[in-house]
């Protein structure tokens, strides 16, 4: 009997190290996950960054040709205050029709950047929902998964 009760608690105490090990493989394969997904995640907000900072220089360098295409010199601007070099752009309009010209590009600029930066926060948003949703699903993986598992230790007890 005692024999018995021994044998009893070796093969209960064999079963547990054998669940243990699965858990904490499963525990380790979880946390690989993650760290591939956080890896992906980061490297796709880098690449965000670095397109947001292409956008920006040409962005600037498309301001630049402009204002040499209207004659305004790169040099005197980037010297005076933002509001001089405005009021200088301002005189240099002689008439009424020069004012609503400029306007209207003005407003156009402003539409074009407008649409672009929608369009890049719509993109983030995508991306965003996109990683979060394969992230979701690794994580009901890796659920089913543990389920699974427990259900086969259960099963061979």
């Amino acid at each position: 009997m005692n024999q018995d009760l021994t044998q009893q608690w070796l093969t209960e105490i064999q079963v547990l190290k054998e669940q243990m090990a699965g858990l904490q493989g499963d525990r380790d394969a979880a946390w690989e996950s993650a760290q591939k997904w956080r890896q992906l995640y980061n490297t796709e907000a880098e690449q965000r960054r670095t397109d947001a900072q292409l956008s920006q220089q040409a962005i600037a360098s498309l301001k630049a040709d402009l204002h040499k295409l209207q004659g305004l010199e790169v040099e005197t601007m980037a010297v005076e205050t933002p509001v001089t070099a405005i009021q200088q752009e301002i005189e240099q309009l002689k008439s009424v029709e020069d004012l609503q010209a400029k306007l209207i590009a003005v407003i156009k600029e402003r539409s074009r950047l407008l649409q672009a930066l929608k369009t890049e926060q719509d993109n983030h948003a995508k991306t965003r929902n996109s990683l979060t949703t394969a992230l979701g699903d690794a994580i009901d993986s890796l659920t089913r998964e543990r389920a699974r598992g427990e259900k086969e230790s259960q099963n061979n007890s």
